[in-house]
């Protein structure tokens, strides 16, 4: 099976290494560049917990006082395990979806009307997780460390990879990659090598993106799923 990967390949090597080793052929067309956002360190020590909707959002952590034991809600499996890589020790996942971190932290026992949340995110953002935790009464801080670029550009070895082997099954993991995927197929009339390739989007705000565009072949996964979506 060809399967195109589009996340960066700090956030994919792994999960290409169990494809390639399962005998599927591995396409890599990374449609977002991440950078730092150069700014101040954080003093954590004001806020109860910290909140990480990605990975990208603990790599790019700059704090004064690094607190390991400060409480820590993190999208998924892989945000929690870079967060636990920089020494935090006191992590909860919440599975892979904002939506279900946003009931992690809501039902959290630790977390009252009186905590004082940071959430670290980027400059992009699909779900609008302050304001849904707002809403509920929290107090919460948005601060950007991080900002996404769109790759739209494709290089001539993946051009013809793609020509040579259409992808059975392309892997979007956020709307702002989604819509950069499109582009670089538009750009480079990808279109009829695509046809009956499958998507498998993070969301339904991606899912919803694709179907706009006419793809007929789109389903919502999980990260950490993509196995058992194959």
């Amino acid at each position: 099976m060809n399967i195109l990967i589009t996340r960066p390949l700090i956030d994919s090597e792994d999960l290409m290494g169990k494809l390639f080793s399962l005998g599927h052929k591995i396409i890599h067309v990374p449609t977002l560049k991440i950078s730092s956002v150069k700014k101040e360190s954080i003093d954590i020590s004001q806020y109860d917990a910290l909140i990480f909707t990605s990975a990208n959002a603990v790599r790019n952590l700059k704090v004064l006082n690094k607190d390991k034991n400060k409480l820590c809600f993190c999208v998924g499996s892989i945000t929690e395990k870079i967060a636990r890589q920089l020494g935090y020790q006191n992590t909860l996942s919440a599975g892979g979806t904002v939506n279900a971190l946003k009931n992690l932290i809501i039902s959290s026992e630790q977390i009252n009307e009186k905590s004082r949340l940071a959430y670290f995110c980027g400059d992009n953002v699909a779900y609008d997780l302050d304001l849904e935790l707002k809403k509920e009464g929290l107090k919460i801080n948005s601060i950007i460390n991080y900002k996404s670029e769109k790759i739209t550009d494709l290089n001539d070895q993946n051009k013809t990879i793609i020509t040579n082997h259409a992808p059975d099954i392309i892997f979007v993991y956020s709307l702002r990659s989604g819509e950069s995927f499109l582009e670089i197929v538009k750009n480079y009339s990808l279109y009829p090598l695509m046809t009956g390739s499958k998507v498998m989007c993070i969301s339904e705000k991606v899912a919803n993106v694709f179907k706009s565009d006419g793809w007929k072949k789109v389903e919502i996964f999980n990260p950490g799923e993509e196995l058992l979506k194959l």
